[in-house]
């Protein structure tokens, strides 16, 4: 099917682990994640194909998290913006050096990486929950010291982000919300960022002939509807709520793609 060595049975099950992660990335930020866990654990894909084909479907989620979070006002103020803004801008070199560091990486070691991510943010969202969170720093966007803040982070985040083809609210919304943005904020400034990811990440990877279009096509069809479904169900429950069975979940997968 499509060219590629999948059943259809595995094709219906990474359609529905796209659902469910496009549901995550609009409720808590860290959904994306599953997308590229699955591709790389249940394909035979090289990590190159895996992190370019996950970056493709990033792009238009991105985009409708972004229409869907400013349709309900979260991106309207000027502090909003200018996270979004120094944010996104920083993370497009960042993204474009991850994707050239991929082709320097083994497909184990990306294996180790991701899990090595998958861990760590669910150690975190399961460490805040039990123990009570203080945030790690001040920021204060509107000011010169915090922008510079900003900046740093979002290369930082777009190098990991690229390299391992997980959408950027994987990990910008845990880091926003230890430098003390709040929670939907932080799940909608980094749909924005997403978009600029995700778009030169999947741009650095295609020159490489590492996007497969049919499958991103596949995958990210559902993965959209999960995005739509996911902004609703962020506006009607806390999504404190799910933090911990997706930090268990996360904590949980990190060693199997590790090994």
């Amino acid at each position: 099917m499509l060219g590629l060595p999948f059943d259809l049975s595995l094709v219906l099950l990474l359609v529905s682990i796209a659902f469910f992660s496009g549901i995550g990335i609009t409720t808590i930020g860290p959904g994306g994640i599953f997308v590229t866990i699955a591709l790389y654990s249940l394909t035979p894909l090289a990590s190159s194909q895996v992190a370019g084909t996950a970056h493709a479907t990033f792009v238009v989620t991105g985009l409708v998290g972004s229409a869907a979070y400013l349709h309900s006002g979260e991106m309207k103020t000027g502090e909003s913006r200018a996270i979004a803004v120094v944010l996104s801008a920083s993370s497009i070199l960042g993204a474009l050096v991850g994707a050239a560091v991929n082709a320097f990486v083994p497909r184990s070691v990306f294996g180790v990486l991701l899990g090595g991510v998958s861990m760590s943010v669910g150690g975190v969202i399961l460490y805040r929950e039990r123990r009570g969170f203080t945030a790690l720093y001040d920021l204060e966007p509107l000011e010169r010291q915090g922008q510079l803040a900003l900046a740093g982070l979002g290369f930082a985040l777009g190098i990991c982000s690229g390299l391992l083809g997980i959408g950027g609210p994987v990990l910008a919304v845990p880091a926003l919300v230890l430098v003390g943005v709040p929670m939907l904020l932080a799940v909608a400034v980094a749909q924005v960022q997403s978009i600029f990811i995700a778009t030169f990440a999947a741009a650095g990877y295609a020159l490489q002939g590492n996007v497969l279009l049919p499958l991103a096509v596949v995958i990210g069809t559902p993965l959209l509807l999960g995005v739509v479904t996911g902004w609703k169900v962020a506006h009607m429950i806390d999504p404190e709520k799910l933090k911990v069975a997706l930090g268990v979940v996360l904590l949980g997968v990190g060693p199997y793609l590790a090994l």
